[in-house]
């Protein structure tokens, strides 16, 4: 069959098939569970250790999980020596800008804007938030090994099975709630911070109100190892014994859950003063710079400004920064919005953040059936997560589960299938285009 891939010798064409990277952070499943490293398996054709944690799969730019154009002997190019060597998507769009569009290229110039991920949790990430482009420029002037880049990194998980997360902070009235109910937490504050938190009215107005949180979170995670272990040690004995009279609420058994998985870390107490949030297949969680969150467990599709910078400050054995995770954040409470989607059409679901640089589009097909992608101005990356079938332009590629393909601007893709397919695919935010 005659392929529909772009050259990557010269440019032309439409789509260009890629190799995606993998990351086996020690919180992903085992190989032999996750969806993480059957993606990575189809994908790349490469070895999955059975045993070892897969974690993330991702597609795009960054220079710390680059994805690869597919061409030639063995996913490489073949030069006038009749050497093979890679050639990374990155360097690809430097050589050929025009695939990102005019527009995208007057704003970010011949980086691709959004990275593209798929993640498999079985244990808990850090509490971490990730920094604004002017706290993100500095942090990486600071200190380059750890924060990695100069750029902000406003995200969102969309939910491909039930999938957990720790979210925002709880609101004013929950909060009380907390600090009447939980006693350690009061013991590692201190009773004056806790007794400004209850004497907190809705007329206080806002700020005196993330004063008074940003007091007792800092207070909370600063607190010293020790007396925080022994802390948790009587949060746990005190729920179990609880758990004999009663049935622990949602938010109790995340903490127990928790405290097994990073023994005596502050961030088993400060799940208390966080959203709990159950995604269902199909719902989407965003979240914006500066704002604290934890993913728990399940498979998601994530998209993001491309960056890597993360704040943390519990759930964690990595580098901790408490001091800046604590000053940058915004000290926003309440329950973060969920999206649901919109229809484009009726198999696909579009899913729009407050954030220029992405949008992610999740597309179901039944048995014979197809979808059609119009064509826009900036660049779009698909990832098929199940099944089989064509994507066309021109001309007609099969794909099939780990297919990665990178879609130039201004080109009319359709999706067809006889046998069932959901892929995702993800874009600059079509808002974008409008302004």
């Amino acid at each position: 069959m005659e392929s529909d891939l772009l050259s990557a010798k010269d440019g032309r064409g439409r789509l260009v098939k890629l190799m995606g990277c993998v990351k086996n952070y020690d919180w992903g499943p085992p190989g032999k569970e996750s969806r993480v490293a059957r993606l990575y398996a189809c994908n790349s054709g490469n070895y999955v250790d059975q045993e070892k944690p897969y974690a993330e799969f991702w597609m795009g730019t960054h220079d710390s999980g680059p994805s690869y154009v597919v061409e030639g002997t063995e996913n490489g190019l073949v030069n006038g020596k009749g050497e093979t060597h890679k050639l990374t998507l990155k360097n690809w769009i430097q050589n050929n800008p025009s695939v990102l569009g005019e527009k995208v290229v007057n704003k970010w110039g011949t980086n691709l804007p959004f990275l593209f991920k798929v993640l498999s949790v079985a244990k808990a990430l850090s509490i971490q938030a990730h920094p604004d482009k002017h706290l993100a420029s500095r942090l990486h002037s600071e200190l380059p090994d750890v924060y990695k880049d100069d750029n902000h990194k406003p995200e969102m998980a969309l939910a491909l099975t039930e999938f957990e997360a720790l979210c925002g902070f709880i609101s004013l009235e929950e909060l009380k709630l907390i600090i009447q109910t939980v006693p350690e937490i009061v013991k590692l504050v201190g009773t004056a911070r806790t007794e400004q938190v209850l004497e907190l009215n809705e007329d206080d107005g806002k700020e005196k109100g993330k004063l008074v949180l940003q007091s007792v979170f800092t207070e909370l995670v600063s607190a010293n190892k020790d007396v925080v272990a022994e802390v948790i040690a009587k949060l746990i004995s005190r729920l179990h014994v609880k758990n004999q009279a009663r049935e622990l609420t949602e938010k109790e058994q995340v903490v127990l859950r928790l405290e097994k998985q990073y023994p005596a870390d502050i961030g088993v107490l400060a799940a208390f003063m966080l959203n709990y949030v159950k995604l269902n297949p199909g719902e989407a969680l965003y979240l914006g710079a500066n704002e604290p969150h934890a993913y728990l467990y399940g498979d998601c599709i994530e998209c993001m400004a491309t960056s890597d910078n993360v704040v943390r400050a519990g759930l964690t054995p990595k580098h901790r920064d408490v001091k800046t995770l604590c000053s940058m954040l915004t000290y926003r409470q309440g329950f973060p919005e969920i999206l649901l989607g919109t229809a484009v059409n009726p198999h696909v679901m579009r899913y729009i953040p407050p954030f220029d640089e992405f949008e992610v589009d999740r597309c179901i097909l039944p048995e014979q059936s197809t979808a059609e992608f119009p064509a826009i101005p900036g660049p779009s990356i698909f990832m098929v997560v199940e099944g089989e079938g064509t994507l066309t332009s021109s001309l007609k590629e099969i794909i099939h589960e780990g297919d990665v393909l990178f879609a130039p601007a201004n080109t009319n893709i359709t999706v067809s299938t006889s046998s069932g397919l959901q892929l995702y695919r993800t874009g600059i935010n079509s808002r974008f285009f409008e302004e």
